[in-house]
């Protein structure tokens, strides 16, 4: 790995306490990330080493054996990390590994520099043997589709990784384990996995592994009751992992492979029963039970730690930032028509309709007729000549496939390990298992029909859920102790291959970091079928309610243009030109948000006025589309009973900030607006409004615009600004 003085600056830190920080930055991390790149610097009697962008540190102790000895935010200049653990652990054929990892901490409550001087190796850890930078890894490749990305990024990110190898002490087995840390540049994110090879002459079994091990610092003081109530909220760390799975649509419920758990080392918390969560384990809740060849590689999942602090907004903006640069493929936001039917009839007027009103990819949607199990030469045909009519007229093509909730047969479904038997267990009530044969066919189908057609995107229903298989006849397992493992595997590697072919991704599910596109902004279908009036306002709800952790660009709504699941006439905008009002209420609604739809229906419009209304919307959306696919900063929530408003914000962009209003009344209004652009890096005199309209307004001390707003009844106002 070359040498490390060779490769490395090496530093004296300023000590505060047991932690080397610096004082907080300037600028703002979030407006201008640029200053923040990152490094790793040794101390001057080489004893250690720290990753840092200046935004964060992590510090590993190299003698007498490797571990974290401080985790620190350096913005707040707050030590995050109280007590050390292993750096990983590792159980291979029923017995528990520690990998690396220092000894004899007297108090777990902090770590100070005297504390650590005196920590010991653990005799029965694996040691370090080698360690050196490596570059940042690109997990898989990334066709981006340029035409839908309004603000392209780099992949993988830039940043450094760096790189422990270690070796089995004298009684263990034959492998070598490689724990690999990663650092971006101008992100406090983190990232860590970590590879083993199986050096000997047997095969071995991988039974668990924790990736990582911190003891962080709690984040309240309880004695009693649940030591988490009023506290998870507020901790200073957001981890997720590529091992993501569960249909909620939201990560912290769909990342099962990060747990907060009590300590039972820290004797000296405040929590009488010592149930403090405050360690975080990262590991799959089951395997992953595989066995690894003899000269053959296996990995972990990927896990990612970001540093959060702030109000809810800063929370929020950071994690956005974090999918942006670990995901990039997020801002992928295509205006997509789900057409209703699948013959190749339909599918012409509807890519006829799409290239004509400016809409950019049309998907033949659930219910349509599209099969993607079908790769008979009948059906390869077809699709290409239609994938072939769309790619000439400039619209994508794609379809909708179901795969985990529903039943196949007792022979390919799920088997649940308390009966022997399908049913009773999994997320969906029954589910196939994607090791099963049916399993391994469907997935060969897909390949084989996307990659004979052409065709662009996957709308992937009912993923992956998480289900566990005690199947021992799948010819994709061996059995229940494997079965997680292996089928997040095919689901995660026809999604990466996707990736690399440049198919886009709607995947109810939150399996971002292996590829997929966009998710469900939040929404219950039914709502749908309500009258058309009640659905603009739910619509601007979920909206303002999803973009606090999720990017405008990552979750999709609904337009029931036909019905849907009922409510009749009143419930949709068939036919078009009769409610071409509410037809623009939901183009103002959605895309004045960034956000992208399913237009479900027969046809985009009826009649040439709707036609020239729906061009207008798309061209204005695509000549604001980098500060309207920007991040968001959220004004007031819709309630109807008033003005609620986003604001668009674009650091150094031509148009860094565009304020969103919207008026829910029946009479027209003027509301005074206070309108934070601080976040927009904007300061001084700016020009608010457009062409002749403009007028100059005055940013306060506080990063703060005073704006009066006149907005018409039931309608909307978009109110740039520039320098």
């Amino acid at each position: 790995m070359g040498s490390l003085r060779s490769v490395v600056s090496i530093v004296l830190p300023v000590w505060f306490g047991a932690v080397a920080v610096s004082p907080a930055q300037s600028p703002d991390w979030l407006v201008d990330p640029t200053p923040f790149r990152a490094r790793v610097d040794v101390s001057s009697d080489v004893t250690s080493l720290t990753l840092t962008n200046g935004l964060v540190a992590r510090r590993l102790r190299l003698s007498p054996a490797v571990a974290t000895v401080a985790f620190d935010d350096l913005v707040a200049g707050a030590s995050l990390l109280r007590a050390v653990q292993p750096e990983a652990t590792v159980t291979i054929d029923g017995t528990e590994w520690r990998i690396g990892g220092l000894v004899g901490q007297p108090v777990r409550n902090f770590l100070t520099a005297e504390a650590e001087a005196s920590l010991q190796a653990d005799p029965h850890a694996f040691v370090c043997v080698a360690h050196g930078p490596c570059p940042v890894e690109e997990p898989f490749a990334w066709r981006p589709r340029r035409e839908w990305l309004a603000n392209p990024r780099a992949w993988p990110p830039h940043g450094i990784g760096y790189a422990f190898e270690y070796r089995a002490p004298q009684d263990g087995p034959a492998v070598t384990v490689r724990v690999v840390y990663e650092l971006y540049d101008g992100i406090p994110v983190f990232g860590k996995r970590i590879e083993l090879r199986n050096t000997g002459t047997t095969p071995l079994r991988i039974d668990s592994f924790a990736a990582e091990l911190l003891a962080v610092v709690e984040t309240g003081s309880t004695v009693g009751g649940d030591p988490d109530v009023g506290h998870r909220d507020h901790r200073a760390l957001h981890v997720e992992t590529d091992y993501a799975f569960g249909g909620a649509m939201e990560a912290t419920a769909d990342n099962p492979s990060v747990h907060w758990v009590p300590d039972p080392d820290y004797a000296t918390q405040v929590h009488y029963e010592r149930r403090t969560p405050c360690l975080l384990r990262c590991a799959p809740p089951l395997g992953p039970g595989v066995a690894v060849a003899p000269a053959a590689a296996w990995r972990s999942f990927r896990v990612f730690e970001l540093v959060v602090a702030g109000d809810r907004e800063r929370r929020g903006l950071a994690r956005r930032r974090m999918y942006r640069t670990l995901a990039p493929w997020v801002e992928e936001n295509p205006l997509i028509f789900h057409v209703r039917h699948a013959d190749s009839a339909s599918v012409r007027a509807a890519v006829d309709q799409a290239a004509e009103v400016g809409f950019e990819l049309v998907l033949m949607t659930f219910g349509s007729g599209f099969d993607a199990e079908d790769d008979g030469p009948a059906n390869v045909a077809r699709l290409k000549e239609l994938v072939d009519y769309a790619h000439g007229k400039g619209v994508a093509l794609g379809g909708y496939s179901l795969l985990a909730s529903r039943s196949i047969d007792a022979a390919n479904d799920v088997v649940n390990p308390a009966t022997g038997k399908p049913g009773g267990f999994a997320r969906f009530g029954n589910s196939p298992c994607l090791g099963s044969e049916w399993g391994r066919s469907y997935f060969a189908k897909v390949r084989r029909l996307y990659e004979a057609t052409g065709l662009d995107a996957l709308e992937h229903d009912g993923s992956y859920p998480g289900d566990a298989c005690a199947s021992t006849s799948h010819p994709g397992h061996a059995g229940h102790a494997d079965s997680q493992w292996t089928q997040w595997e095919t689901i995660r590697d026809l999604y990466r291959w996707a990736r690399g072919r440049g198919v886009y991704l709607n995947v109810p599910d939150w399996y971002f970091l292996s590829g997929a596109n966009k998710t469900g902004m939040g929404y219950r279908e039914t709502n749908w079928s309500l009258p058309r009036a009640d659905q603009l306002l739910i619509e601007r709800q979920n909206v303002y309610d999803g973009t606090w952790t999720k990017a405008v660009t990552m979750g999709w709504m609904f337009v029931p243009l036909s019905e849907y699941h009922g409510g009749g006439a009143a419930a949709t905008i068939e036919p078009l030109d009769l409610h071409l009002d509410h037809y623009e209420a939901r183009f103002a609604n959605l895309l004045g948000a960034g956000v992208q739809a399913c237009w479900r229906g027969p046809r985009l419009y009826d009649t040439d006025r709707v036609r020239d209304a729906v061009r207008r919307w798309t061209t204005w959306f695509r000549a604001n589309r980098a500060i309207l696919e920007a991040d968001v900063v959220h004004g007031r929530r819709p309630d109807g009973r008033d003005v609620d408003w986003l604001l668009h914000v674009a650091p150094g962009t031509a148009t860094p900030a565009l304020l969103a209003v919207y008026n829910p009344l029946a009479a027209p209004v003027t509301r005074r607006i206070v309108v934070d652009v601080s976040l927009a890096g904007l300061s001084g005199t700016l020009r608010v409004g457009e062409g002749d309209a403009t007028h100059p307004v005055s940013v306060d001390e506080r990063g703060r615009v005073m704006l009066d707003v006149q907005v018409q009844g039931q309608g909307h106002r978009f109110v740039p600004f520039r320098r």
